[in-house]
């Protein structure tokens, strides 16, 4: 695999303007990852990581069930995340962060700051749902 992803926050790194695009990869390479729709159930800050995160909770329905992950997206309130459709990569393998199996990566766009926007569906899919 390439090198892991670091949001650095304030670094411009992210400007689309400057930002070279990536290596074409196989279409298989891609589809071998399972992005799914989940809901978020639970938020909360997560003082923990060494960077500013918050804990989330999320359903990705019957199939999967609810996991856990530590996201640096730090714009949100956590309460009103909560409800919320997001779309998580969830066949990453888990990660330890600060004590918690981080067990998928919720898909977010970047500002040119590092400060991540989720991705979410535009309209009500269930928990689970395939991203195509």
């Amino acid at each position: 695999m390439g090198g892991e992803h670091r949001v650095e926050a304030g670094s411009g790194r992210y400007d689309p303007a400057t930002l070279p695009a990536k290596p074409p990869v196989d279409a298989a390479d891609f589809h071998a990852l399972d992005l799914r729709v989940g809901r978020v159930v639970a938020a909360e800050p997560f003082p923990a990581a060494r960077r500013p995160s918050l804990r989330l909770r999320v359903d990705f329905g019957p199939i999967i069930g609810e996991l856990e992950t530590s996201a640096q997206i730090t714009r949100y309130d956590p309460a009103a995340l909560v409800g919320r459709l997001v779309v998580g990569a969830v066949n990453l393998g888990t990660r330890r962060i600060a004590g918690l199996d981080s067990a998928f990566l919720v898909v977010g766009g970047l500002h040119a700051d590092g400060a991540v926007a989720l991705l979410a569906p535009d309209e009500d899919l269930p928990p689970g749902a395939p991203v195509a």
